[in-house]
């Protein structure tokens, strides 16, 4: 592989991850005001942590206004009504804690009360024009990577794909990743979530080339670059062995730990380089199927992999995925094999359904998910292959049927 010697990181100005590290919450709240709008994710109202974790700033003189409104899939409509609320509070800094739902819903909120509606206006990349209402992040599921990434994903009544606002704007100023938040997450939410940051790192590590000048503005996703690569195949590192097992053994600290530092390197390497394949195909899967996006990401990424073999510099990046999941073949081809089994098993270990026709797909739909995926051109562009509607199609024929060709050697 050659070598990459220019790279972008835009990232929170406080990282702060482990178990207890939520204590640092008004600590990180108090660089940025006292009056805090809280976005929660509605199941945590009642349950004694979150209620620990407002004790703390409640103690130490912060006003703390509460909303909790967050709808699945984060209708454009349930934005407004959250903006409007934030508006009546007028807080000097939005606190998320949730999954990505309510961290995306923060960073829109923040969005919404500065520089005010319609959200449309925003769809795309670096449409927002300054700076919004400081966001701290705290997940409470290990997967999305919201906390430390530029973008928010929306679903809008007048589209038939998911469609995203992507800016350095969105970016939290503080993420506080505590693992023991993790615990009481649910088997699927674990595994669809935990899949889906393995996405981030696969897509990032195998992500077209950064290839932009450093004259004017860059884009908000470079595609690969110099500080991502380790970090990457780090993350690969920590998620694959410890998901089945944070799956099924919800208790378990050391699993729930790898998980949710892996998610968060998968946040730190796409919120720089982007995603591509498995994310443009899985936003208009979602909206047909009303699946869990990491399910969608997860079944897909080992057929987006195979398509990529046609190109012998995305064998080379496969490979070291490879590697990094634990093969031993002696070539490259083979260690690209490896590593589309090894994920497909992983899958399967932890409830990934296999093909697009167990999650109610028909393959007459196939032609318009291929089309309506080829309108995600940030996505497209920055894949390891090129990728007109023909070969998204081509991707989608094999999902559907579940056709996962073995390349692999001893």
């Amino acid at each position: 592989m050659k070598d990459l010697m220019a790279g972008t990181l835009r990232l929170p100005a406080r990282v702060h991850f482990g178990y207890g590290s939520r204590a640092q919450l008004s600590e990180v709240l108090r660089l940025n005001g006292r009056r805090v709008l809280a976005v929660v994710d509605p199941f945590l109202i009642d349950t004694p942590i979150f209620a620990e974790m407002l004790a703390a700033p409640a103690a130490d003189g912060f006003d703390v206004a509460v909303y909790s409104d967050i709808r699945p899939e984060l209708p454009t409509e349930s934005l407004d009504d959250a903006a409007a609320f934030a508006r009546e509070h007028a807080p000097d800094v939005i606190l998320a804690v949730g999954g990505g739902s309510a961290l995306d819903a923060a960073k829109l909120v923040g969005l919404l009360v500065t520089h005010g509606g319609p959200l449309s206006r925003y769809y795309g990349e670096n449409l927002v024009p300054g700076p919004v209402l400081p966001l701290v992040a705290v997940p409470t599921t290990a997967g999305t990577g919201s906390e430390v990434t530029p973008v928010a994903v929306v679903s809008d009544p007048e589209r038939e794909t998911k469609v995203g606002v992507s800016s350095p704007y969105l970016i939290p100023v503080a993420a506080i990743v505590d693992p023991e938040l993790t615990l009481g997450a649910p088997r699927s939410v674990t595994a669809f979530a935990g899949i889906d940051a393995l996405v981030h790192a696969v897509e990032s590590f195998t992500a077209a080339r950064f290839e932009g000048t450093w004259d004017g503005g860059l884009p908000v996703f470079t595609g690969r670059n110099a500080f991502t690569d380790m970090i990457a195949l780090r993350a690969v590192e920590r998620l694959a062995p410890a998901l089945p097992v944070a799956v099924g053994e919800p208790g378990n600290r050391r699993a729930r730990e790898d998980v949710a530092f892996g998610s968060l390197l998968g946040g730190i390497c796409f919120g720089a380089t982007g995603t591509h394949l498995s994310h443009a195909l899985q936003y208009p899967i979602g909206a047909f199927t009303k699946t869990p996006h990491g399910l969608g990401t997860g079944l897909l990424l080992p057929y987006v992999l195979q398509a990529c073999l046609r190109e012998p510099e995305a064998v080379e990046r496969i490979a070291a995925v490879g590697v990094a999941l634990g093969s031993t073949a002696a070539t490259d081809d083979g260690r690209a094999g490896d590593a589309i089994t090894s994920i497909a098993a992983l899958n399967d270990a932890i409830g990934v359904p296999p093909s697009l026709r167990e999650i109610g797909i028909i393959r007459e739909q196939l032609p318009q998910l291929a089309e309506l995926a080829s309108r995600s051109t940030r996505l497209i562009a920055i894949a390891p292959i090129p990728a007109p509607p023909e070969t998204l199609l081509e991707i989608l024929e094999h999902a559907y049927t579940g056709d996962l060709t073995e390349r692999s050697e001893p």
